[in-house]
């Protein structure tokens, strides 16, 4: 998303132009992407809201490349965590016990300490931190996980040479509870569109190339199918089944020992489609530089999980409240409230307004991106429209 996008172009000056130069595809979200949401198509304007469609390794790569540049970060390869280390009382970690394997001799493996003054899990979804902390005496934190088993399937196809639609991206919204699939087309890098397909349970896409196609035909619009059934691969199918939302509250613990703090999807994480995992990662880099720069070490880690906390909520609550309208959700402990129906309900009405009022698609993009904060929907001449349009509907 813009947000995340602008936090590593000012961690790392000139990431952006180094992601053009790998030709990643630059897009103006209102004048290039066809956007087919629960009521109809959003008006297509030039917005001036650029976003970049590319491969996630080349950005995985360029940020490995521009770490490895500086003298005092080292990279360890082929090194696993094993465990924490404490002191003698285990009030503090004090480094982590790795399992390291030799580079040139894969089957010969050492086990090292690395001691630390802080240590940051940034492992991910699949974080072993809630063992760890039981190992030397913490509770694990309380998790949240709520899931509506989504699955996708996507493929790399090579943009054919006669390819003369006027537009260069296309999404066709899920609209649940009534349609829970949608559709995906974006151009990347080397002339290839990244095509993908999402489907909850029981009718979660496989990799049967007949099959992807079908769901690809099934879609409300034939504009993916029509330009990909004579494109031609270069990729299999590829397919994921996200384990979904999860939430690790660590700001919850009553004991939590100094020196170890977790960031990123080892706290937070969310279900791909709304795409805002590596922005929300990104947002608690910035809290943490922050808290780095103000609080003792030995005050960090209480600190920085409550706050970082306030940061998660409002995009847990916008991906979960997405969530809770498909038939399949699972883990939702309560139905949404009367504030969250109505926030609800004058999504919807926006969602509306973006068919035909560029000004709302606009300010619903840089929500979305997070370049803006939620209460910009809010503002008068937004909600006047909103107004206008149950008044117009009122009087036909």
């Amino acid at each position: 998303l813009t947000r995340g996008r602008q936090i590593m172009e000012a961690l790392f000056p000139g990431l952006e132009a180094e992601l053009i130069d790998a030709d990643a595809a630059v897009l103006d979200m209102g004048a290039d992407v066809e956007w087919l949401n629960p009521f109809g198509w959003g008006v297509r304007f030039p917005s001036g809201f650029m976003a970049l469609s590319f491969s996630r390794y080349i950005l995985d790569w360029l940020v490995h490349r521009r770490l490895c540049q500086f003298d005092n970060v080292r990279v360890l390869e082929l090194s696993y965590v094993t465990c924490l280390l404490t002191n003698a009382r285990q009030t503090a970690v004090t480094g982590v016990r790795m399992r390291q394997r030799d580079l040139d001799n894969l089957e010969q493996v050492q086990h090292k300490e690395l001691s630390a003054d802080l240590v940051i899990d940034a492992s991910g979804y699949s974080s072993q931190a809630a063992k760890w902390f039981q190992e030397i005496g913490y509770e694990p934190p309380e998790e949240t996980k709520i899931t509506t088993s989504m699955g996708y399937a996507s493929r790399l196809f090579e943009i054919p040479a006669d390819f003369k639609e006027d537009w260069k991206g296309v999404y066709i919204q899920a609209a649940p509870p009534e349609r829970t699939t949608m559709g995906v087309l974006y151009p990347i890098e080397n002339n290839r569109w990244l095509v993908g397909v999402c489907a909850t349970a029981p009718n979660r896409p496989t990799r049967n190339e007949t099959d992807f196609l079908e769901a690809l035909k099934k879609q409300p619009s034939p504009h993916i199918y029509d330009v990909v059934k004579g494109a031609k691969p270069v990729t299999d199918i590829g397919i994921y089944y996200p384990p979904g939302n999860r939430l690790r509250h660590y700001e919850r613990l009553d004991r939590f020992p100094q020196g170890f703090i977790a960031l990123g999807d080892s706290v937070c994480s969310f279900t791909p489609i709304y795409g805002q995992g590596i922005t929300v990662a990104a947002l608690g880099v910035v809290l943490l530089q922050q808290c780095l720069k103000e609080t003792d070490l030995a005050e960090l880690p209480h600190r920085f999980h409550k706050e970082l906390a306030k940061v998660n909520a409002t995009p847990w609550i916008a991906a979960t409240s997405q969530d809770a309208k498909y038939p399949s959700i699972e883990g939702l402990e309560q139905p949404p409230s009367p504030i969250e129906k109505a926030i609800g309900w004058y999504m919807d009405q926006l969602l509306q307004l973006t068919t035909k009022e560029p000004q709302v698609m606009l300010v619903l993009f840089n929500v979305f991106h997070m370049a803006q904060p939620s209460c910009s929907l809010f503002q008068p001449s937004i909600v006047w429209q909103v107004i206008r349009q149950l008044l117009t509907r009122l009087v036909s």
